[in-house]
């Protein structure tokens, strides 16, 4: 059973940082791509980065440049280094990940539980 357990979540005022990291664990052969999402009050949830398996980021228009999504691909670990928060970024952050359980498997996509980010004005 693959699990995606995340850390890091807390309340910050805003122009603060918070380091969100998600660890891959169970049966795993390999972990593809790997993503941030986040869910608002009352939104849906967004894409907010995403890496590949090779370490290409890429990022929605509203975390550009403050935002910095990395992987340890021997911890199986993805990280978002969230700089300048606003309280626009107020939201539960979840990990995303594609990942082999099996060499001739095939992918399955898997959702961490969430974690809060609270950024006070």
């Amino acid at each position: 059973q693959v699990q995606l357990v995340e850390s890091g979540g807390g309340e910050v005022q805003a122009g603060g940082s918070l380091r969100l990291s998600c660890a891959a664990s169970g049966r795993i052969y390999r972990v593809g791509d790997m993503a941030w999402y986040r869910q608002g009050p009352g939104k849906q949830r967004e894409s907010v980065a995403q890496i590949t398996s090779s370490g290409i980021p890429t990022y929605a228009d509203s975390v550009q440049g403050r935002f910095t999504i990395s992987r340890d691909n021997v911890k199986n670990t993805v990280y978002l280094q969230m700089n300048s928060l606003k309280p626009e970024d107020t939201a539960v952050y979840y990990c995303n990940a594609g990942i082999k359980e099996e060499q001739f498997g095939f992918i399955g996509n898997y959702w961490g539980q969430g974690t809060q980010v609270t950024v006070s004005s």
